[in-house]
């Protein structure tokens, strides 16, 4: 049985071009980039060049990306570094409700440490307001963190009017880019932002390797000491296949973005058409036009997503019921709460991120067996019976 895998957002394949170029750096220049030699040298000459085709992607300079281990690693840099550094001059962090956890429980983190963090609401969209922002800058505010793209239901944030706020009041920017790098065209000059994460594995590069944009003269205190790598922000030797890889993910994103958005987009809205003609009850989330162009995001009322899994995988389709990294956990999603959805409807979230390599033959497939999935759960759910979905 074929794999259906509508799950891109949690990560995505590697790229053959990006393996290829990754197998030569494992096999054949495995030197150490800081060593002398000649071979070195050639290393650290990638290294460099891949380095040149991430800032391109993100419209910044070379000498501004710090590679890292991912997103999470990233986030957390920019997050912990900002605060330790500027910790003298105040103590106060604002980010959203709906972040990352890389970012909600690095600030949790930070507040045990004595930082004051305020957590922004959204609307039922998903969606800060500067309005907001602006009432929550304190004079000891430092950092303001907000994601550029929901992970969950694909909101796409008013980030430039927000970086805009935060620079009114002398405060520094930071957007967790990751579920935006690679998709839709991100550049950091234009949104104005002083730090923004991104991952490699979320555009058809490797995983375990992330890059950090730090807007020049933004200053961070390192998390990681040893050798003087990376601006000396972040010691140890570099992960040159994985590195390497990343540059190559980025070339191929720049080429092919536009036309991946193209042929994803009709696929996307006709599985959000058909679940909403075929499956009564359902709530689509997330911003109906400033969202990610591959996500959907729906809550099918009185069953609970867990099961929906369950059944889809039997089929071998892939899917999410919100953040991968909270997949493990039986509270309902932290995003469908912060907007608004009651518990009861937030369990029954599916999550469904679409790729380059989908086809109407995936969408063709969920249609034909979801609808009878939700019947036959809803049937024996005793939520279903109370809304007349149980057996008669």
């Amino acid at each position: 049985m074929r794999e259906v895998y509508l799950d891109y957002n949690a990560t995505t394949p590697v790229d053959p071009r990006v393996v290829d170029v990754m197998t030569t750096f494992l096999k054949y220049y495995y030197h150490n980039p800081s060593s002398l030699y000649s071979r070195a040298k050639e290393v650290r000459k990638a290294v460099e060049s891949a380095r040149e085709k991430v800032a391109k992607l993100i419209n910044a300079r070379p000498d501004e990306i710090i590679f890292t281990s991912g997103g999470s690693e990233s986030d957390n840099m920019a997050l912990k570094g900002v605060a330790l550094y500027l910790k003298d001059r105040g103590n106060h962090i604002i980010t959203s409700s709906i972040e990352h956890h890389a970012v909600l429980h690095t600030c949790k983190f930070l507040e045990k440490m004595g930082f004051e963090v305020t957590y922004l609401p959204v609307d039922r969209y998903g969606l800060v307001d500067p309005d907001e922002l602006k009432k929550a800058i304190k004079p000891e505010t430092i950092l303001v963190s907000v994601m550029m793209a929901n992970n969950e239901i694909g909101t796409i944030e008013p980030i430039k009017e927000l970086a805009e706020v935060a620079h009114d009041h002398g405060v520094l920017f930071h957007t967790d880019a990751v579920q935006a790098v690679g998709k839709i065209p991100v550049d950091a000059k234009e949104l104005g932002v002083d730090l923004l994460s991104l991952s490699a594995h979320k555009f058809y590069g490797p995983k375990g390797v992330g890059a950090l944009y730090i807007k020049k003269g933004v200053r961070l205190y390192p998390l990681i000491h040893g050798g003087s790598q990376e601006k000396k922000l972040r010691a140890g030797t570099e992960n040159v296949a994985g590195i390497v890889g990343t540059g190559k993910a980025a070339e191929i994103a720049m080429a092919e973005m536009g036309h991946e958005a193209q042929k994803i987009k009709p696929l996307r809205d006709r599985l959000e058409k058909e679940i909403k003609e075929k499956i009564p009850e359902v709530i689509v989330n997330g911003h109906p036009e400033k969202r990610l162009f591959n996500t959907l995001n729906v809550c099918i009322k009185y069953i609970e997503g867990e099961g929906m899994l369950t059944l889809l995988d039997m089929y071998r389709i892939c899917v999410s019921s919100g953040s991968a990294c909270s997949s493990s956990s039986l509270e309902p999603s932290h995003v469908l709460l912060a907007i608004g959805l009651p518990h009861e409807i937030a369990h029954g979230s599916l999550r469904f991120s679409f790729g380059k390599y989908n086809t109407e033959e995936d969408v063709n497939k969920v249609i034909e067996v979801l609808p009878d999935i939700v019947s036959k759960l809803r049937a024996v759910s005793p939520y279903g019976s109370e809304h007349g979905f149980g057996d008669s």
